[in-house]
């Protein structure tokens, strides 16, 4: 036990601190299942702690409740994870990187750590001003983790790569610059979000 906590740790600094390293180590072996294991465990950590927050706040927990953070967002990752890999392989295909799926799922999947991360966070904000930043700063460093993988695990060219990030910054810029954020920010926290609109 002390030894995977190790690894695990290791794997989240390696991640954080030095993606480079990490990411160009990620092989295609033909174990997917763990990838998906992995997005799964954290979709349900994640699940869990939002519904501990909801009840450390005074929510009811109903049977839906329940059921959403057992099974709905568990789910949800992993469709997420394939979602995810799927615009991963476009980008590469855009930037001249591998085509190699498993290695897209693989290195998103290392990344999952963050989905319960998000979650928290995200359930966390209590205003406007609060979900604003706390989904700016998710969202670029989501961007960060995502330009990692399409160059040190996809392998795509730095300058094409760089390229489709920053398309993908001004998209988000526009969301956020428009009303379209009303309805990103009801996605990540619908009664913060609230507190933007009234």
């Amino acid at each position: 036990m002390k030894q995977k906590l190790k690894k695990f740790l290791t794997h989240l600094r390696d991640i954080v601190i030095k993606p480079k390293r990490y990411f160009t180590k990620i092989v295609a072996d033909g174990n997917m299942d763990e990838s998906m294991l992995k997005a799964f465990i954290y979709g349900l950590l994640g699940g869990i702690l939002v519904l501990c927050l909801r009840l450390i706040g005074g929510a009811t927990v109903t049977l839906g409740a329940v059921f959403t953070a057992v099974v709905i967002v568990p789910v949800l990752a992993v469709a997420l994870l394939f979602v995810m890999g799927g615009l991963m392989m476009l980008v590469s295909e855009i930037t001249g990187g591998e085509r190699d799926w498993e290695i897209a799922i693989k290195g998103l999947s290392s990344i999952f750590f963050m989905y319960p991360v998000i979650l928290v966070l995200n359930a966390l904000a209590f205003n406007c001003t609060s979900i604003w930043i706390i989904s700016l700063l998710i969202d670029l460093y989501v961007l960060f983790l995502f330009y990692n993988i399409a160059l040190y695990c996809m392998h795509g060219k730095k300058a094409n790569v760089i390229f489709v990030i920053a398309v993908l910054t001004m998209f988000l810029a526009t969301v956020y610059a428009t009303d379209y954020r009303i309805g990103w920010f009801m996605l990540k926290n619908a009664s913060a979000t609230l507190a933007c609109v009234m």
